[in-house]
């Protein structure tokens, strides 16, 4: 069974192949660790979850703002708590349902923190949320590492462009990568669950890191052009 290192490092090389950008590599390395919180040993973070999500949701509601945040969030813990171990989680999906509601977390409250206070650089305040997020689905161990680097990288490269759907794929890339690295154990997947009990194994894995690879190699194929013909001309007037 993979561990949280393994899906943590398999995560972050997928990302460095799709994103230059420290928040979308920060968010894929974070979503690998996602789909475990369906383990009966997180229980209790799963309940923190939902705590969390009914304070928001009442603060807003009070504050006669948009209370929708505090619903998913609710919604995301109550999915784990009757999740079974590598079942909807590890599934197509769930894959889908775990990204969408990261991802509208992300962006309500980015959407909110904007409408309500005077900040409006989207980037450093994405950082920070991202920041508060691993806090809910990284152990302390990574997080010892995670932080550091990440507030690093946000010192590196202070200002970036970013996109929602950029936030999105970011997600999916971490969250998948994450099924994908499970269908290598000996117990398999469930990957259509919980229409299909039908399980996938290595074959499935190995097709969906050549697909991945491709996807990423296709995506630089204009930058690759670029560097191989900056290379031949220089060649050329070497030689000439």
């Amino acid at each position: 069974m993979p561990s949280y290192k393994g899906h943590s490092i398999f995560a972050f090389l997928l990302a460095c192949m799709f994103f230059n950008n420290p928040l979308s590599i920060a968010l894929t390395f974070i979503g690998a660790n996602i789909p475990d919180f369906d383990h009966k040993f997180k229980t209790e973070n799963v309940y923190k979850m939902i705590i969390l999500g009914l304070i928001v949701f009442f603060s807003l509601y009070i504050l006669k703002l948009p209370y929708f945040l505090g619903m998913i969030i609710v919604f995301l813990g109550v999915t784990f708590y009757f999740s079974e171990h590598r079942s909807f989680t590890h599934s197509l999906f769930g894959v889908l349902t775990l990204t969408s509601a990261v991802g509208l977390i992300l962006i309500w409250a980015l959407e909110l923190i904007i409408a309500v206070t005077p900040f409006n650089n989207q980037y450093q305040i994405l950082g920070i949320l991202i920041a508060l997020v691993s806090f809910l689905f990284l152990n302390r161990k990574l997080l010892m590492i995670f932080l550091p680097l990440f507030f690093l990288s946000l010192f590196i490269f202070p200002n970036g462009n970013f996109s929602y759907l950029e936030i999105v794929l970011a997600l999916f890339l971490g969250i998948f990568s994450h099924v994908v690295l499970d269908s290598f154990t000996p117990a398999g997947i469930k990957i259509f669950a919980p229409i299909s009990s039908k399980k996938v194994y290595r074959n499935f894995g190995l097709s969906a890191i050549f697909l991945l690879v491709v996807l990423a190699i296709v995506i630089h194929a204009p930058v690759l052009f670029s560097v191989f013909e900056n290379y031949i001309y220089t060649c050329l007037i070497q030689f000439a």
